[in-house]
């Protein structure tokens, strides 16, 4: 079982039972040692402008009810997963900026491993106990390697699938950190076959943090409003006319790793 951190979220709005929002999206960012300090703070900061910018409050006001419920939480190995904001109602720019506050209060802090099946696993717990009447319910997972820790990966995305949630992937394509031995080259891919599933999935992968802050932007406009981005691929999590991918890569990888140095990273 994971084990969730509270962290203070005074001044945001409260759940009301059965209330209408258009979608209810959780952010699960990835944590792991193989980030540097200075990446974990470029991606509290990131998400923070993100979800306050004018352009992603306008996405939630053409919505049908105008509203969305949104949480954040970060996680890596599996038995990680600190909650730092939860379940709030984003309907104003003001709602906005008080989460994006609640985001920049505390500072993210490394852990050993990377378990994204123990993150989709925590996130549908969180949709299956939101407090909202949703009429899409959305997982939106980043993460700068491969899961390498916990049950495969794919468990947890056909488990999601199969329930009606949506899996959209920012996978960061970047450098740094003391785990780069467990980057792949391939990482959007991996996110593409292994990780996001759903009707209307999509995977944005980040090659560059100046290009973080924008790339969540459009992220999250995408998922408020349901919409497909131009030219992404959308197919069903257990369908794949394609060549077989490797899913279980990060194990592997980590299973060398610790053959050859008798380390657990």
């Amino acid at each position: 079982m994971l084990c969730l951190v509270l962290a203070a979220f005074a001044g945001l709005p409260t759940a009301q039972a059965e209330e209408y929002v258009d979608v209810a999206l959780v952010l699960a960012i990835d944590v792991s040692r193989s980030m540097s300090p200075d990446e974990l703070l470029i991606q509290r900061r990131g998400y923070a402008a993100a979800i306050s910018s004018p352009e992603v409050v306008r996405a939630i006001e053409l919505g049908a009810h105008r509203r969305i419920a949104l949480m954040m939480f970060e996680w890596a190995n599996q038995d990680h997963a600190r909650l730092i904001v939860d379940w709030s109602v984003i309907e104003s720019q003001a709602d906005a900026e008080k989460f994006a506050n609640v985001i920049l209060e505390s500072a993210s802090q490394g852990q050993r491993r990377t378990s994204i099946s123990g993150a989709i696993w925590r996130a549908i717990e969180l949709l299956n106990d939101v407090p909202y009447l949703a009429e899409r319910r959305v997982i939106d997972i980043s993460g700068d390697g491969p899961n390498n820790q916990g049950f495969p990966v794919t468990n947890a995305r056909d488990a999601a699938v199969d329930s009606g949630i949506v899996i959209n992937g920012l996978p960061l394509m970047t450098k740094g950190g003391i785990g780069f031995q467990f980057n792949i080259k391939d990482l959007d891919e991996y996110y593409r076959r292994c990780v996001t599933g759903g009707p209307a999935s999509f995977v944005l992968p980040v090659t560059s943090w100046e290009q973080f802050p924008d790339a969540v932007r459009r992220k999250l406009i995408l998922e408020i409003g349901g919409v497909v981005p131009q030219r992404a691929k959308v197919i069903p999590a257990q369908f794949t006319v394609e060549e077989p991918y490797d899913c279980l890569v990060g194990e592997k990888i980590w299973k060398r790793l610790r053959e050859q140095y008798y380390w657990d990273p």
